[in-house]
Parts: structure tokens; C-alpha cells; sequence
């Protein structure tokens, strides 16, 4: 983790904060937060009282992103992160999503105008290890391409079907991101 935000951008800092721990929210919020004990105190009775809803964490996040990345950082890592956990990436720019899965295995394919099989682009990708991975996967409801489960393993994607023409955010389950770039062959 670091302050700097060309070494960890402001997103991945706020999802930093984000991911802390119950047990150790309250206390990050003493020691890296100017709030006052009973905003302190607040926040750990809302946190035993519903730690799903993550309060802690949420004024966490916030507090010390804004203090070393300022309050406009802290607008953009909340916007994406309601994008990104909410499923709406279609709300997010191609800039937006190169940034928030800057983190995530990366691939560039070619694209034909008349597309390619999913099942080919997940095994020549990497994302499963082979086709028949790939058709157990989307048998099995497990695949998402820019957030809509893909249901047959004979769909085609094509280049028109990005995010601004340019990329396809795949999920494989339910954590594991994958971003895919398009580079347009020529006709």
C-alpha cells in the first residue's frame, strides 16, 4: 500500500480500506482518522449491530482517502465501486475499468467483424484452461461477460459488444475478474 497514487491508485486505496477486517475497522478508524470518539463509538455499535451493511469500513474509506487523495478521489473510488459491486459496468467508462481491474489478469485478442465463439475465447485467453472448462462453466451458470451470464456455449461475441468497442469484463464464478482487450483485425 502505498501513498502515492501512481504506485496504488485511488480506488484500489479506498478498496484497501474497504476490505479491513470487523475486528480491526474501529481501531484503524482511531488511529488513522481525525473523527471524534463518538463518531468512533457510533460507528462500532452500527458495525455489532449490522456488520453486513460495513459502516466502519465505509467511513474508513472514505476518511483516509480523502486525506491523502483528496475529496474528488474519494467521489470517483465510491462511483466505481457502486459500478463495479453494484453489476452496473455499463455505467463505467473504458478508462474507468482499465483502472479499477488494473489488478486483474489482462489479455488483448484480435477480433474478426464476425466474432468469435465464447467458448474459444475463454481457452485461448486463459481464463479456463480449456474448452471443455469453458463449456462445464457456462453449463454450470458460472459466466459472465460484462456482467450478463452467458447461457450458451455456442454464443458468439462479438467486437460490438464491448464496453466503448474496446473491452469485456469476464467474471469466471463469482470473484475472479478477468479484463479482455480488443484489438480490431483487419477485414
Amino acid at each position: 500500500m502505498w501513498l502515492d497514487p501512481a504506485l496504488t491508485k485511488p480506488f484500489e486505496f479506498y478498496q484497501f480500506w474497504m476490505n479491513t477486517d470487523d475486528r480491526d475497522a474501529v481501531r484503524y478508524l482511531k488511529y488513522f482518522t481525525f473523527l471524534t470518539p463518538e463518531r468512533i463509538r457510533e460507528l462500532e455499535d452500527a458495525t455489532a449491530r449490522a456488520p453486513e451493511k460495513r459502516d466502519a469500513q465505509r467511513t474508513l474509506a472514505r476518511e483516509v482517502t480523502r486525506l491523502v487523495h483528496g475529496d474528488a478521489a474519494v467521489r470517483d473510488a465510491e462511483a466505481a465501486t457502486a459500478a463495479l459491486f453494484g453489476r452496473d459496468l455499463g455505467a463505467m467508462s473504458a478508462r474507468d475499468l482499465l483502472e479499477v481491474f488494473s489488478n486483474v489478469p489482462s489479455f488483448s485478442v484480435e477480433m474478426r467483424g464476425g466474432g468469435t465463439p465464447v467458448v474459444e475465447l475463454l481457452s485461448s485467453t486463459g481464463v479456463t484452461s480449456s474448452r471443455s472448462e469453458a463449456t462445464r462453466l457456462i453449463r454450470g451458470g458460472g459466466l459472465y461477460i460484462n456482467e450478463r451470464r452467458v447461457t450458451d456455449e455456442k454464443a458468439v461475441i462479438t467486437a460490438d459488444q464491448a464496453i466503448e468497442g474496446q473491452l469485456f469484463v469476464v467474471r469466471k464464478g463469482k470473484k475472479d475478474n478477468f479484463l479482455i482487450r480488443i484489438e480490431r483485425a483487419a477485414p
